[in-house]
């Protein structure tokens, strides 16, 4: 197939929730613009939906300012249709959104002389008394550009009109795991508040935020309002043709990502969050063996104090760790964790 293909089987699919994984350089952003082309081609060349991609992220453009010592350095942003809707955005409404991520910095707006044309440039500071100008790292930058894009979907008149869709494409580059979790929160807002709708494509190459939305949309706390209204998909490639594989009724087998995840998550850091991940893992070793107890494979690998170790696992990757846990583990939990993940390896020498 090719992307136009993929794109109307998208567009044909009866859910209106759908989350696809692809590596990277599969084709994801490419998917999103054949999409867009796609939709608005059956709409008279007029857009139905709106989109977050490379293209969002790529209008905001850092403006150095080399020849005065970075003394006035801001985030520009290209002007676009977009901006006809800006001077309904006040910097309260992005402040609003970015709170979850806990920022260390403040912004200004800096208008065009005419306000109807919008934001000319972002100015970034930590004093509100004398304001200096900084830059922002680049995972701070994803971070105040995707709640940016958050708070435009809220003005009137933006996506009132290309109210067929939203295309959330990789919203999380440059982003470590903690803030992983929380944009995966807001996306489950998102679709929380318009699931019944429009139809929500989300496309991402980071496991993690795959399994915390799947966990989320078909076995957590609220799934039964969203899972038969959910379908999952896989983006690949085979011998230069791209292949869209439905996950809908099949076992979520992504055990050797989500070893490597968790792999690395061990070298760096441990968060609450990454309980979800273990305890997919455990499913799909489960739903293997042919059992979906995850008792059942703590028993396989060796694991002593099965029902406490289980019991620990579970409240960890259910309600709490659903509701914004992106804190550390306590050290006991790492020691469970690390043991769990250590006694997996061992018995069945996963390689990846």
């Amino acid at each position: 197939m090719n992307l136009l293909d993929i794109a109307q089987q998208l567009k044909e699919a009866k859910e209106n929730i759908i989350l696809m994984y692809a590596f990277n350089a599969t084709g994801k952003t490419r998917l999103s613009v054949a999409y867009k082309d796609y939709t608005k081609a059956e709409n008279d060349g007029k857009h139905t939906g709106v989109y977050y991609n490379a293209f969002s992220e790529d209008l905001f453009v850092w403006d150095n300012n080399e020849e005065a010592d970075n003394a006035n350095i801001k985030l520009d942003v290209t002007f676009s249709s977009l901006n006809q809707f800006h001077s309904f955005l006040d910097v309260k409404d992005i402040e609003e959104k970015l709170a979850m991520y806990h920022p260390k910095y403040k912004f200004d707006f800096n208008l065009f002389d005419n306000t109807e044309k919008g934001i000319e440039s972002i100015t970034f500071f930590m004093d509100e008394d004398n304001k200096k100008p900084i830059k922002i790292s680049r995972g701070e930058e994803r971070m105040f550009v995707w709640c940016f894009f958050l708070a435009l979907l809220e003005v009137d008149g933006f996506a009132n009109f290309q109210d067929a869709h939203f295309f959330i494409d990789d919203p999380v580059s440059s982003l470590d795991d903690h803030n992983i979790f929380i944009t995966a929160e807001s996306i489950f807002n998102l679709i929380e508040s318009h699931y019944l709708k429009k139809r929500i494509i989300v496309t991402t190459h980071h496991i993690g935020l795959f399994s915390i939305l799947s966990d989320r949309l078909t076995r957590g706390e609220k799934s039964g309002r969203y899972r038969e209204l959910t379908n999952q998909f896989i983006l690949g490639k085979e011998e230069n043709k791209f292949v869209l594989k439905s996950l809908k009724k099949d076992v979520f087998l992504f055990h050797l990502h989500l070893m490597q995840t968790l792999y690395s998550a061990i070298k760096t850091e441990l968060y609450a969050f990454h309980f979800v991940l273990l305890r997919q893992l455990l499913e799909n070793i489960s739903s293997f063996l042919g059992t979906g107890k995850i008792g059942f494979t703590l028993v396989q690998i060796g694991i002593e104090n099965v029902e406490e170790v289980g019991n620990i696992i579970n409240s960890l990757s259910h309600k709490n760790a659903y509701q914004m846990q992106y804190n550390k583990m306590t050290p006991v939990e790492e020691d469970i964790f690390k043991d769990v993940f250590q006694k997996i390896q061992v018995k069945y020498n996963f390689s990846f």
